[in-house]
């Protein structure tokens, strides 16, 4: 992730935040939840993914905006 510099530090933010709720996403492990008879579900496993999918976007945009500097994201 790329060190902010004036302007850039709403996307670094932006990035930091997005990244959080990532590794979080990626912690509830939808695969064992799918596992489970329904009725024992916690989350919907396919909201889960949907939000990873929906991240990883923002983290690409991010790094567009940022003019496509950084490396892959957590």
């Amino acid at each position: 992730m790329n060190v902010p510099n004036g302007e850039d530090d709403v996307l670094y933010e932006l990035r930091a935040e997005v990244e959080i709720e990532l590794i979080t996403a990626e912690a509830s492990r939808p695969e064992e939840e799918m596992e489970l008879p329904v009725t024992d579900w916690l989350f919907d496993p396919t909201d889960v993914e949907r939000e990873e999918i929906g991240l990883r976007g923002l983290i690409d945009a991010a790094e567009e905006l940022e003019g496509g500097h950084g490396g892959q994201g957590a």
